[in-house]
């Protein structure tokens, strides 16, 4: 028997919505409340790879609702890079958990180390005081790699059931209708 694949149309839009929402939190929560920075700021700096620092700042509660955009977008990538990544490691979708964490820790250091430094903040990435990366790390673990690893995981469970978001299991469908 094949392994169940997880559908797309199930693991990306809502693996997205997710993570952007729990990272939202987290980035409300953490940078916000407890580090003291503006909350227009948080999401201003998201603003800010795309149109650089200034031009971001300067830009109030306008680039504050793209820096949220933008960063729904990221989110809803992450969860893409994750489907894909089950088609070439279905072993993803067996182990969840695990790979959900490590997949979160992994997407910290590509969002830190690759995709930052290629933005117009163009800055080199730099490692953070410890407790501020092990706060970093372990939320993009709990909030960003778990949630999109489970929602994979529901989604090829679903898809080995026969279970789409508009059809019914194959066990409630009579004998006799199905083809």
């Amino acid at each position: 028997m094949t392994n169940p694949r997880a559908r797309a149309i199930d693991t990306i839009p809502l693996g997205g919505l997710l993570i952007g929402l729990f990272d939202l939190i987290f980035a409300f929560t953490f940078y916000g409340l407890i580090l003291g920075t503006p909350f227009l700021r948080i999401f201003q700096t998201v603003a800010a790879g795309v149109l650089g620092r200034p031009t971001s700042y300067a830009g109030g509660v306008r680039t504050f609702l793209l820096g949220i955009l933008l960063h729904f977008v990221v989110a809803t990538c992450i969860a893409a890079v994750y489907y894909l990544a089950t088609l070439v490691l279905p072993a993803l979708l067996r182990h969840p958990v695990v790979s959900g964490l490590i997949y979160g820790m992994v997407a910290y250091f590509g969002m830190k180390y690759i995709v930052t430094p290629l933005s117009a903040l163009a800055g080199r990435g730099t490692l953070p005081r410890l407790p501020i990366l092990l706060t970093e790390l372990i939320g993009h673990a709990l909030l960003v790699g778990l949630p999109v690893a489970l929602v994979a995981y529901r989604s090829a469970k679903a898809n080995k059931n026969g279970v789409t978001r508009f059809s019914a299991p194959a066990e409630s469908v009579p004998r006799e209708s199905r083809a």
